[in-house]
């Protein structure tokens, strides 16, 4: 588990331009969407560079027709399209630098986007690169390259040219720097949470009366489930309670994985214990973790940083979550979190069933997880001040 050092209030307020590719209304978006609003809070002046849909679609959304495009199209045109973009974001750049003049660039990694650094050589720019995932890998692996060369290339021109890369986990940065990257242009700046609407504050008996849950001991998970989280195993945990037994898995969105689960749930004899909300608004999301008893992260990818993972810490849940290396950057076992080997098929089960079996375990880490948004400084306020000092300390060598 790590603890990050808070840097000071910046001396000046800086103008950022921000620039990302990002069209999809999901996760990805809040991150962009929480930095920018910490940095603006803070003082600074953000210049967004991105494409125009990308503020014109609603909140779960995919990207529209540039998703159509990419399901259609050969993998190889799209590829050639999408590095074609990037002239037309580099005349964006130009143009929004020419016209505002920022202090420096901010850039959301993306495959087969070497604009940013075109930018940065071009008007000496200081320039930091946040990374969230290996893309190349990752699209390689679910979705298939057919340009495999130059997405390779695309990725380490961007993570070696930046002035400093910014991975969300330690992990992470270990590919990173597989790349050929110095060890001192990483950053790990993990994903972060805004306290304005994850307060923790919200009472547990009364969070559940207000959604109906007052008898209930509620077993939650928030986001987009899919087959691998294996809730399939927590239904098949709450099928063997008695019919008068209190617990119930609560799904706060949708997911591939919902019809299977509650097709499973119907023919246990559990339908009525298993409930999920479909895709709601982010500011509704907090109302509902708060009802939370157990707060659920089954699984991740091995590098991520999920953002569920800082919601439930900040509503201070007793959360259960895998061993698993990038996951043990933020949670200790039996003190913030009960974790369990995700190698071991029925480790999930087992360890959300000891929770429900010991109230004080539970208490105790729920506490501690609310007490770990501070003692790491796991909010975007403070990943803005990170960000800020580093920009501050690369204008100051200029």
């Amino acid at each position: 588990m790590n603890s990050f050092t808070l840097l000071p209030v910046a001396a000046r307020p800086l103008k950022i331009l921000y620039h990302h590719r990002t069209r999809s209304k999901d996760g990805q978006y809040v991150h962009i969407e929480e930095m920018i609003n910490a940095l603006r809070e803070q003082g600074h002046e953000v210049v967004i560079v991105a494409p125009p849909s990308a503020e014109q679609e609603d909140f779960g959304s995919d990207a529209g027709m540039v998703a159509l495009l990419k399901k259609f199209m050969p993998k190889a045109a799209y590829e050639v399209m999408e590095l074609a973009y990037s002239l037309v974001a580099y005349r964006r750049l130009v143009k929004a630098v020419q016209l505002h003049q920022p202090d420096c660039i901010y850039e959301r990694y993306n495959l087969f986007l070497p604009a940013g650094i075109w930018l940065k050589r071009r008007f000496k720019l200081p320039f930091l690169l946040e990374i969230n995932a290996p893309i190349m890998e990752e699209r390689a692996r679910y979705d298939g390259l057919a340009l495999k060369g130059l997405a390779r290339w695309s990725q380490k021109f961007a993570w070696q040219q930046a002035d400093k890369v910014l991975p969300v986990t330690r992990v992470l940065a270990d590919i990173v720097a597989d790349y050929g990257v110095p060890e001192e242009n990483i950053v790990v700046i993990p994903n972060g949470i805004n306290l304005t609407r994850f307060n923790g504050d919200s009472d547990l008996a009364t969070a559940k009366k207000a959604l109906g849950f007052e008898k209930s001991l509620v077993l939650g998970f928030t986001g987009f489930v899919r087959d691998w989280h294996g809730l399939d195993k927590v239904v098949a945990m709450i099928a063997t309670d008695p019919p008068e037994a209190p617990r119930q898995l609560l799904v706060v969105g949708d997911g591939p994985a919902r019809a299977a689960l509650e097709q499973q749930a119907a023919a246990l004899g559990i339908a009525d214990r298993v409930k999920f909300t479909g895709i709601i608004e982010r500011d509704e999301v907090a109302r509902y973790v708060a009802a939370f008893d157990i707060a659920l992260q089954p699984a991740v990818v091995a590098y991520a940083s999920p953002l569920k993972l800082f919601e439930y810490l900040a509503q201070g849940k007793a959360i259960v979550g895998p061993d698993q290396p990038n996951i043990l950057e933020i949670l200790s076992a039996d003190h913030n979190a009960v974790l369990f080997d995700p190698a071991t098929p029925d480790g999930l089960a087992l360890a959300v069933k000891r929770l429900c079996e010991d109230e004080v375990l539970r208490a105790k880490v729920a506490k501690n997880a609310k007490l770990s948004i501070e003692q790491q400084q796991l909010t975007w306020h403070a990943n803005a001040r990170r960000v800020v000092g580093l920009f501050e300390g690369m204008l100051h060598r200029a």
